[in-house]
């Protein structure tokens, strides 16, 4: 493991870190339910730890272009990957939501 984290520990800080980004209103594990990762009392959604790579599946807000969205959202999360590449996915565009309101309650 990179430095001793597990996967669940890695997952749930890229969690904490990816909510705070502005144009993140959640995150998603994909359609099929494959962006997450395991963990003790169940499952962590939106980000799948792998060997090499880390997945992470993202709703963001209308507005700004989603390659820019997505890059930022790479650079933010990389020093939390444990040297592994960061790989994100829009999984879905929401729009009319103000700031700081999430699409769940």
């Amino acid at each position: 493991m990179a430095g001793g984290r597990t996967p669940d520990r890695i997952a749930r800080e890229i969690v904490e870190e990816l909510v705070r980004f502005p144009d993140v209103v959640e995150p998603s594990s994909g359609s099929f339910g494959t962006l997450s990762t395991a963990a003790l009392g169940g499952r962590i959604s939106g980000v799948a730890v792998r060997e090499d790579h880390i997945e992470v599946g993202v709703v963001v807000r209308y507005g700004r272009p989603l390659p820019e969205i997505a890059t930022e959202i790479r650079r933010g999360l990389t020093p939390l990957a444990g040297g592994r590449v960061v790989h994100v996915s829009v999984e879905d565009v929401v729009a009319g939501l103000g700031d700081g309101v999430r699409a769940t309650g």
